[in-house]
């Protein structure tokens, strides 16, 4: 198969049906035989009928994706000779990695592994991962030798959830294979379905480096915006002026400040900062920047309660609208969003706080942090509202529909920069 690449020998398994895995299953699904694979029973139910609860797929492109079928059952996995891997990557409460849903995935696939077949990575791992946490449990489980038997390789995923602009297909592949042999075979194969082409890198080190760096550049460069902020906010200076300012020239990156979550950039440094402490480094930048970001939501509700301090507005019981949940905007998804950790500050000053996110499921955020969105916003209700989410909903509302919801004195914390500065209390 290595040798020889026909699509129609290909019986591809995509093992999770997440934000990465259904949008690349879907692709896969139109040229060629695709088996879904989620051990969530009631997502596969769910795509069945063509429903996306992660909306980055609709209803029309599933159907479009005619060699594409869904199941939760290990057994069908047997007939497939090709393994993509793009199970979460989480890390634990001590921020180290967590690799249980990566081994629980290769243990899977050894169970079914036979001579000749391929199995591909894509979740977020520090480099060396690949070889030497997932191949030896595939070795293990399976009986058979490593590039000998059965290959590997590590394709990163780059889908940015939410994005109608730039889609998989639209964006470049760094492919990698554990022979070059494989490496060419990966490589063609995601030349099928990658309209923007690929980069097939030099080992699978260095797509696994590649990966892990893209995110931890972005995240070092917004802890540095952050830190202008708070500097900014103490001089009285309004920060978005500042950078707009600085971004009339040519190579001023356009960065912006805010809360740091979702499953990538507030994690993934934490991948690489593991294994170069395995190796006896202390990374100090990278860790810097982290407890920067992190620590933004206690900056962000300090700056909330003087504002209300300074209007006198009782800040015991006062009531307090957050508009949006979801880590990022016009987006459903809730992982890692930092907005809870502002709302569990303003609780602890005695807040009553409201969330509302029209995006996000009131299920999914019970169930993830005991959170109960509210369904309607109450008029004349608030002391206080934090848009926290830039979702296309609270800018097409106004600043005069949200002043509704408020009482006579008030204060608007705009952290995302929908409002202009003179229709605000605060920016970030």
């Amino acid at each position: 198969m290595i040798n020889r690449f026909k699509l129609s020998n290909l019986k591809i398994a995509v093992i999770g049906l997440g934000y990465v895995g259904l949008p690349l299953a879907v692709e896969f699904g139109k040229k060629c035989s695709v088996l879904g694979f989620d051990i969530n029973e009631n997502r596969i139910n769910s795509l069945n009928q063509g429903n996306d609860s992660t909306l980055e797929v609709s209803k029309l492109e599933i159907k479009q994706s005619k060699y594409l079928k869904f199941t939760n059952d290990q057994d069908t996995l047997s007939t497939c000779n090709i393994f993509i891997v793009t199970v979460p990557t989480p890390i634990d409460k001590y921020k180290r990695p967590n690799l249980s849903p990566l081994i629980q995935a290769s243990s899977m696939i050894g169970k079914v592994l036979s001579n000749g077949n391929v199995v591909i990575y894509e979740s977020t791992v520090y480099p060396g991962a690949t070889e030497e946490d997932c191949v030896p449990v595939l070795e293990e489980v399976s009986g058979l030798k490593f590039n000998q038997d059965f290959f590997v390789g590590y394709s990163p995923e780059r889908i940015n959830p939410g994005d109608k602009t730039h889609k998989l297909k639209d964006i470049k592949k760094v492919t990698s294979g554990s022979s070059k042999a494989s490496a060419a075979f990966i490589d063609k194969l995601y030349n099928v379905i990658i309209t923007a082409g690929t980069y097939k890198a030099e080992s699978i080190k260095v797509a696994e480096a590649a990966k892990v760096i893209e995110n931890t550049q972005r995240d070092l460069n917004i802890s540095l915006i952050n830190e202008l902020a708070i500097i900014f906010n103490a001089m009285n200076i309004d920060t978005e002026s500042v950078l707009k300012a600085a971004g009339t020239k040519w190579n001023f990156l356009p960065f912006r400040p805010g809360l740091v979550g979702g499953h990538c950039i507030g994690v993934d440094p934490y991948y690489l900062t593991h294994k170069a402490q395995e190796l006896g480094y202390h990374p100090e930048i990278i860790l810097a920047g982290r407890r920067l970001n992190d620590g933004m939501s206690r900056f962000i509700s300090g700056e909330f309660i003087k504002a209300l301090a300074n209007k006198n507005i009782k800040i015991n019981n006062a009531n307090i609208l957050v508009l949006g949940l979801a880590f990022k905007e016009n987006c459903p998804d809730i992982r890692n969003t930092k907005v809870v950790d502002v709302i569990s500050e303003l609780q602890g000053f005695n807040c009553n706080v409201d969330v509302y996110d029209p995006w996000v499921s009131s299920k999914d955020a019970d169930a993830s942090y005991g959170i109960k969105p509210i369904k309607s916003l109450k008029k004349r209700s608030y002391d206080g509202v934090l848009i926290a989410v830039a979702h296309k909903e609270f800018s097409n509302m106004g600043i005069k529909k949200i002043l509704t919801y408020c009482k006579p004195s008030n204060v608007i914390y705009d952290l995302k920069y929908i409002f202009d500065q003179a229709d605000v209390d605060l920016r970030l």
